[in-house]
């Protein structure tokens, strides 16, 4: 995609990886409209970087994602980007009984069906563009999956999957399609400490390395940092091998999660 001279929709972007990516865009004098559920926080994003503007969206909601894209799209007939960022992750203990569904269907409405309604809701507008983009961002939990949290890494393996999936149908449109591959950032999606840890990759450092992939590689299909590779390419090693490291990972993830 092209980094200037689009308007573009972020969800998530009250904070975290959405946030700051909304501020980077925002740097290079794109026109961003930040989206959440939380109003507070937008608005603080807001005035900080006078120009963005927001919107209030509750991702869950599949009649209020269709009424704000229609919104959207008459209020921005500019609109040629979208970046679907708005996520959440929870621990799930799938020894208990009985099992707890509430955790991991809050996750796969949030995490995989917003996105891929908030797309199909706004592809008619963008294959209108004379280019558009459509960016969802996954996790390197897509490829190797921390147990403790089985249905968010679910969800992130099936947003790489479907990404790959809509690129190779818009092939001869006007959109390309663009997965955002994350490592553990430091952020608050997996609660306060997140942001503070120290084997986390700190935000801005991911957020300068992702906007230097885009600058520089106007085509990319993968925006991956280097500190995702070994996660995004665990599997190419040969089963052996990703079973053996599948299993100290969570070995290691188990011990140190709250």
């Amino acid at each position: 995609m092209n980094v200037t001279g689009n308007t573009i929709l972020i969800t998530g972007g009250g904070s975290g990886i959405g946030r700051a990516l909304a501020e980077a865009f925002h740097r290079l004098g794109n026109k961003v409209i930040i989206a959440g559920r939380r109003e507070a926080a937008l608005r603080a994003v807001a005035e900080a970087n006078p120009g963005m503007e927001t919107a209030v969206l509750d991702v869950t909601d599949a009649g209020a994602i269709e009424r704000f894209a229609a919104k959207l799209v008459h209020d921005h007939p500019t609109l040629n980007a979208v970046l679907n960022n708005a996520g959440i992750m929870a621990l799930e203990d799938w020894r208990k009984e009985p099992v707890d569904l509430a955790v991991a269907e809050s996750t796969i409405t949030t995490n995989l069906l917003a996105p891929i309604r908030l797309t199909a809701a706004l592809l008619p507008h963008l294959k209108k563009q004379a280019r558009s983009t459509v960016m969802f961002v996954s996790s390197g939990l897509a490829f190797l999956t921390l147990a403790p949290t089985a249905t968010y890494c679910a969800t992130k393996a099936a947003i790489h999957a479907f990404s790959d999936a809509l690129r190779y149908q818009l092939r001869n449109t006007s959109v390309d399609v663009v997965e955002i591959v994350p490592p553990y950032v430091q952020t608050e999606l997996l609660g306060a400490h997140q942001a503070t840890d120290p084997n986390a990759m700190p935000l801005a450092e991911f957020i300068d390395e992702v906007m230097a992939i885009l600058e520089t590689q106007p085509d990319v299909r993968e925006v991956l940092v280097k500190r995702v590779h070994p996660l995004r390419f665990a599997a190419q090693q040969g089963e052996e091998k990703y079973r053996a490291q599948f299993q100290t990972f969570n070995d290691r993830s188990e011990e140190a999660l709250p």
